[in-house]
């Protein structure tokens, strides 16, 4: 017996009945890893053990890491919190708002009352949305030709909101809108401003959009959740030469990347000896910005990609600029004032700052929210706050 080994059985019991196909899960502090460990295959069509050096698809874990490098720019001057994101993305000057539909199925679209700012698409209080979860999003991008996720500056601005800005919260593409400003204000194609100035001075040296050759053959395939529960290889592309480098999901890398991000975060922005964000400015991130609004249950549009989304029922969340806050303890000993959020493939982190501690637990399976994989998240950080006290 080793004094990891309650987390090991967490994680091989998870394999055991069939949760995960694998899976890759490490805590931290800011001096340093408590822990690290895998189960499972990268893949149930083949033979190759989840490890450390696994590739994952980050997904919306992305988000963060965007918002760390707009928070850099709003530093420097570069941006404006409360200012018009129009100042840098001028086809967002005068948005547009779904206001339902004609008879004929046509979208009926206003102006939208109010200015879009950075502080409202870092807390998705913009009025953007997921077709994901916002049934009514998909017929009018249909009827408006438009892509399901916008590529460009262009698509976006013609992108409507679901209600004026600042005036609700929903989960959105906001974030891929704050990637393409920190490029309109720095002046480098997002990709490359987010290697030079948070991936590589962190060492997250597997961290990318589009993978190598040999990262791709690292990573671990997408699963599949079945009726029956069980789980199936399939074919989910990502991280393939063209790839768009989008603020709100794309990232792939491994979990020591993952957490080496978590730490410095939990370090007041700077990790052996790089300073990626001045401590104040990580305060700032990890308190209330929505005020009296409150983040909401993610109802689904699309089963096959998520399940309903709800981390923390009961309880009313806050989020700050970046991520989700628990600002009550949660079941599985999160301190009040805890920051998370997760990628569509149930992969999930967390940040406890009053406990100093951590953590990522990285499998790819669909549908998001998976309740089975939502309980070994639970399960792995009780064992970590075990571990520690």
């Amino acid at each position: 017996m080793t004094r990891f080994s309650q987390i090991d059985a967490v994680l091989q019991n998870a394999v055991a009945r069939g949760v995960v196909a694998g899976v890759v899960a490490l805590a931290g502090n800011a001096g340093g890893t408590l822990y690290e460990g895998a189960a499972g295959k990268r893949d149930l069509a083949q033979t190759t053990a989840m490890d450390q050096q696994t590739m994952f698809w980050f997904a919306s874990m992305t988000k963060i890491v965007t918002s760390v490098a707009a928070m850099q720019l709003v530093e420097q001057g570069k941006l404006s919190l409360d200012g018009p994101i129009s100042a840098v993305l001028p086809g967002l000057a005068a948005p547009k708002l779904l206001d339902g539909f004609a008879p004929d199925g046509a979208p009926r679209l206003r102006p939208a009352r109010g200015v879009i700012n950075l502080r409202q698409l870092l807390t998705h209080t913009a009025g953007f949305g997921y077709d994901t979860w916002n049934a009514e999003l998909g017929p009018a991008i249909a009827a408006l030709d438009l892509p399901r996720v916008p590529n460009t500056a262009e698509q976006h601005a013609q992108t409507p909101l679901l209600f004026d800005p600042g005036s609700k919260w929903n989960y959105s593409i906001a974030t891929d809108l704050v990637g393409q400003a920190v490029a309109a204000a720095s002046g480098q194609a997002f990709d490359a401003y987010l290697a030079a100035h948070v991936l590589d001075p962190l060492g997250m040296v597997d961290c990318a959009f589009v993978m190598t050759p040999e990262q791709a053959a690292r990573k671990a395939r997408m699963h599949a959740r079945q009726p029956d529960g069980s789980l199936t290889p399939t074919d989910w592309i990502t991280g393939a030469p063209g790839t768009v480098a989008r603020g709100g999901g794309g990232l792939h890398g491994t979990g020591r990347d993952y957490l080496r991000f978590l730490r410095m975060m939990l370090n007041g922005g700077s990790l052996d000896g790089a300073e990626i964000l001045r401590p104040e400015t990580v305060a700032e991130m990890g308190r209330n910005q929505i005020g009296a609004l409150t983040g909401e249950k993610l109802v689904t549009a699309a089963p096959a990609h998520s399940y309903d989304a709800e981390f923390f029922p009961g309880m009313v969340t806050k989020w700050g600029l970046g991520f989700l806050i628990n600002p009550e303890r949660s079941a599985s000993g999160r301190s009040p004032g805890g920051l998370c959020w997760a990628g569509l493939g149930n992969t999930y982190y967390w940040i406890d700052p009053v406990r100093g501690i951590a953590g990522v637990l990285l499998t790819q399976s669909l549908p998001f929210a998976d309740p089975r994989v939502l309980d070994l998240l639970w399960d792995f950080e009780r064992a970590v706050y075990a571990l520690v006290d």
